[in-house]
């Protein structure tokens, strides 16, 4: 929560917000994106997803066309605006980044991650739980 916040603070500095920042980060700046790829790339749902989506195209951040090959698709890709924000928020996450190169020892950031990989193993494990009882 802190580091979205964090995130948050830095975007509100350019009228924008830490989840229009990760969706321009997420699309591809040469080849633009399938819209179908977004949603499980940013692990957003679609109706976040196409709120999101839609504030960026208002603000001329991004353009949708029907891919070339395939018409039902939508390609998405990133107007000049959209690039240099995008680069803003690329800036903004090195940042951050290199903070925590500076300030925390690799072997320690080594079992930071090691053990966040385990918990996010088991918040996605849904066997855990099955079978238990829980009482008001």
């Amino acid at each position: 929560m802190t580091i979205q916040k964090m995130y948050n603070e830095q975007a509100s500095k350019f009228d924008s917000t830490m989840v229009l920042g990760f969706a321009l980060l997420s699309l591809d700046p040469k080849q633009g994106t399938p819209s179908t790829s977004l949603g499980p790339r940013m692990g957003m749902e679609p109706t976040s997803l196409s709120r999101t989506l839609k504030k960026l195209e208002e603000r001329g951040m991004i353009v949708r066309e029907n891919h070339p090959e395939d018409k039902r698709s939508v390609l998405i890709y990133l107007t000049d605006e959209g690039l240099k924000m995008r680069d803003v928020s690329k800036k903004v996450v090195l940042t951050f980044y290199e903070a925590i190169e500076e300030r925390i020892p690799q072997q320690e950031l080594d079992i930071f991650f090691d053990v966040l990989y385990k918990i996010n193993e088991i918040a996605v494990d849904k066997e855990i739980y099955k079978e238990k009882e829980y009482k008001s």
